[in-house]
């Protein structure tokens, strides 16, 4: 599997983490790696995620940044690393 990072900057909101994470992981990604902050003195987070899968990236870039609360979603870096499932 291929590992990518994706920075996502989103509107905090308590159901927003597990809205995140429900669709990494109906888009066939696995979560190997998370980091989440508030961005400064606002209601702003930014979260840190390294995801594994054999599937292109952009799918899941595309459909988070569909989510009500996210702000902005970046494709940090294409890790050419294989991990084993």
């Amino acid at each position: 599997m291929m590992q990518h990072q994706v920075s996502i900057q989103a509107r905090f909101r308590p159901e927003m983490l597990e809205r995140v994470l429900r669709v990494v992981r109906h888009r066939g990604f696995q979560v190997c790696a998370m980091n989440m902050g508030h961005a400064g003195n606002s209601d702003n987070v930014n979260i840190e995620l390294t995801v594994a899968s054999q599937r292109p990236v952009d799918l899941l870039s595309s459909q988070l940044s569909k989510l009500m609360d996210v702000a902005c979603v970046e494709i940090q870096q294409h890790t050419s690393q294989q991990i084993r499932a």
